[in-house]
């Protein structure tokens, strides 16, 4: 992945889960200028750096060493994806859910992303409506808010 490209990743995530570029510079024990300059596709960050940015951004750094003409990791979230997580819906329920478990709102909202992002590329689909987010939004709420009692075995 080139600079530009992780530039773009952090930003898509960081815009992802609204937040400042400065919550997550304090988080993630950086300066403000350095983190921009990375999401602007400038400097070179070291990978303990990189760690501490994906911790803050409620993900996890994953370094491999790939063959050259193998594809990159994942793919960013789709932008309708991003542009629903920009919704007051998306961002009411996420907080919601996030109050429910205890947990902090942009590691909720971060695994919410991921979750959404992956159904929608093993439906083939990253043009799904607004409407069709919401729904799947709510089916994850219901099964990670509202676990059934596991049924016991006859």
């Amino acid at each position: 992945m080139d600079h530009a490209e992780l530039g773009q990743r952090l930003r898509s995530r960081r815009a992802a889960l609204g937040r400042t570029v400065a919550s997550v510079a304090a988080e993630a024990a950086l300066s403000v200028p350095y983190v921009a300059n990375l999401e602007n596709g400038r400097g070179n960050p070291t990978v303990s750096a990189l760690d501490r940015l994906a911790e803050a951004l409620g993900t996890r750094l994953t370094v491999t060493l790939a063959d050259p003409d193998s594809g990159s990791g994942e793919p960013p979230p789709p932008p309708a994806l991003l542009g629903f997580t920009r919704t007051r819906y998306f961002r009411r329920e996420a907080g919601r859910l996030a109050t429910s478990l205890g947990e902090e709102p942009h590691h909720v909202r971060s695994r919410l992303i991921d979750a959404l992002a992956a159904v929608a590329r093993g439906l083939g689909r990253d043009d799904l409506s607004e409407r069709d987010w919401q729904r799947l939004l709510d089916t994850m709420i219901l099964i990670i808010a509202h676990p059934t009692e596991p049924s016991p075995m006859t």
